[in-house]
């Protein structure tokens, strides 16, 4: 996913996508302990979507928390 996908996400369907990316990449890496992937690079490319989707996370509360201020 890119960052202007992400952005156009709502911030539940965000956290809804974290939790589902997290999940996805505690199996892939149980399935690759087991056995090699085929494509290991999987592991990469969903590290990097959890990080991108806990990025816009904390920029959306770091947004919200300076206009309340």
């Amino acid at each position: 996913m890119k960052s202007t996908e992400l952005r156009a996400l709502s911030l539940e369907d965000l956290r809804t996508q974290l939790k589902t990316e997290q999940t996805n990449g505690q199996q892939l890496r149980f399935a690759h302990a087991i056995s090699p992937l085929e494509n290991p690079a999987r592991l990469k490319v969903n590290r990097k979507t959890v990080a991108r989707l806990q990025t816009e996370l904390s920029r959306r509360n770091n947004e919200q928390a300076s206009n309340q201020a």
